[in-house]
């Protein structure tokens, strides 16, 4: 089956991914969209897991204050190289998580660092598993795969603070 170009370019502009990649994915779909977004997704969160053993030696610090100064939070989010860290998609995702924080205030990165004497269940306490505040149908996790599907590198969390007025 050939696919024309602006399918390729539409779904190159929803997902982001390199226009071979849409190609081959749109040629397995039979020219569906919504399908050939869902084959590209779980490539992506394959070339996730294959990347989560490299090191991420470069990143940003982001920071979100809330409206009325009241709750702010710090991230670092670290990458490969800085040429990601300086994208868009990195920043964004930075900027994201960052709020995300400030919003849902979670006490640990991820289930394996939480404390054994922790009560709370760790969909509440845990960033990574937390339900995403933009997008309730994903968890912070799938939003830091999908963009390293997009970038291409390696990206976690090392750290984060939250700070609220009075607390």
């Amino acid at each position: 089956m050939e696919v024309s170009v602006d399918l390729v370019k539409s779904l190159r502009e929803r997902t982001g991914a390199g226009i071979m990649d849409c190609k081959r994915a749109l040629t397995q779909a039979g020219g569906n969209l919504d399908k050939a977004e869902e084959i590209l997704k779980n490539a992506g969160l394959a070339s996730a897991a294959k990347k989560a053993s490299r090191a991420t030696k470069d990143g940003l610090i982001e920071s979100y204050i809330h409206s009325g100064n009241r709750i702010g939070a710090l991230v670092e989010v670290a990458c490969e190289t800085d040429f990601v860290a300086r994208t868009s998609e990195m920043k964004a995702l930075s900027h994201n998580l960052a709020m995300q924080i400030a919003a849902m205030s979670p006490k640990y990165i991820s289930q394996e660092d939480m404390d054994p004497s922790e009560t709370r269940p760790a969909d509440e306490v845990c960033l990574l598993r937390q339900t995403f505040i933009k997008d309730p149908s994903k968890r912070v996790q799938e939003i830091i795969q999908e963009t390293i599907a997009k970038t291409g590198e390696n990206i976690r969390v090392t750290r984060f603070t939250r700070f609220a007025l009075g607390e």
